[in-house]
């Protein structure tokens, strides 16, 4: 396995070590991974064609899916192959600008994706608290509207975060102890005072997870107050049965996501490796994840996939005839 030259390194190119003390089993590690990254890829595209090609799912909770298969996609592809590089052959290498825009790119999905989940769950909201005014507010412009609020809010709260850096010097070490370029783990290879990019690290992360958490939180302290005032049992059922996928999606996405951060910021005591592998499950799992969990627990869509590939399949059953 290629190791970095720590002396005669080239000051404009960082190496990413992969997972730190675990180097023995970064083969046996990419196999997980490589399923993962196929999962990520095979199951969004499915949910973007499906949707696309079924006029009944052109819905707002639908097209929110949607939004979050194709950022998704996106995070996974700024992920999985300098990953799979770096656990296959050692392929660490990656250039300052390179590992910027990575570091850019990664955390700003996140935050997108975070601002969907909350549209997701006012989605919710006003289908079950407001359904006669459902119609009303999320209209295809509200919705569009909203997707382009996720992709400036997620961009202008990361924007600041490479040029803290690139004012940085880095007169120690060049190899960064990760998988890919995380933010922190990147400061803290630089000399001088660090404090603005920690702070405002901590406020943007804070900003996003907290301030979303919250409004999440509300919206189904909501719903759930406006379920238990109906009298019928089996209403209540349906209407918390339209929850379960966006709630488990949150649990999927949020709950490694807080133990990276929380690990991360006050867990000194957790071996590095540890650190590592709850940043590359907060990464991996959610987008492989969410096109399974809303495959599974929404009929509409497990129908839809149905006669999408019957259709596939009565289109090349003609062609060959």
């Amino acid at each position: 396995m290629e190791s970095p030259n720590h002396t005669n390194m080239d000051a404009s190119v960082f190496f990413l070590v992969g997972i730190p003390g675990l180097e023995q089993f970064h083969l046996w590690l990419s196999l997980p991974v490589c399923c993962l990254g196929t999962a990520t890829i095979v199951g969004n595209i499915t949910i973007l064609v499906v949707v696309a090609t079924e006029p009944a799912l052109h819905k707002p909770m639908y097209l929110f899916l949607c939004m979050l298969s194709t950022i998704d996609l996106a995070a996974s592809l700024s992920t999985v192959p300098k990953l799979l590089g770096i656990l296959w052959c050692g392929a660490g290498h990656i250039s300052a600008s390179a590992c910027l825009a990575q570091m850019f790119f990664i955390h700003a999905f996140c935050m997108m994706e975070s601002t969907v989940l909350l549209a997701m769950a006012f989605d919710r909201y006003v289908a079950i608290c407001h359904p006669l005014r459902y119609a009303t507010f999320l209209t295809d412009t509200v919705i569009a509207r909203i997707g382009v609020v996720a992709v400036v809010r997620g961009s202008l709260l990361m924007l600041p975060c490479p040029f803290l850096i690139g004012r940085l010097s880095f007169c120690k070490s060049h190899v960064i102890p990760h998988t890919y370029c995380e933010h922190m783990a990147v400061v803290k290879l630089a000399c001088g005072d660090t404090r603005p990019n920690r702070v405002y690290g901590l406020t943007a992360a804070l900003l996003v997870i907290g301030v979303d958490l919250f409004c999440i939180g509300l919206s189904y302290a909501l719903i759930a107050q406006a379920v238990l005032r109906l009298s019928s049992h089996e209403a209540r059922s349906k209407a918390l049965g339209t929850c379960g996928s966006h709630v488990c999606v949150i649990l999927i996405s949020y709950t490694p996501a807080l133990f990276s951060f929380f690990t991360h910021r006050f867990g000194h005591q957790v071996p590095l490796h540890i650190h590592i592998l709850l940043a590359n499950v907060y990464l991996l799992f959610p987008p492989a994840l969410n096109p399974v969990v809303y495959g599974v627990k929404t009929k509409e869509i497990r129908e839809s996939i149905v006669r999408v590939f019957q259709r596939g399949q009565e289109i090349g059953i003609k062609s060959s005839e």
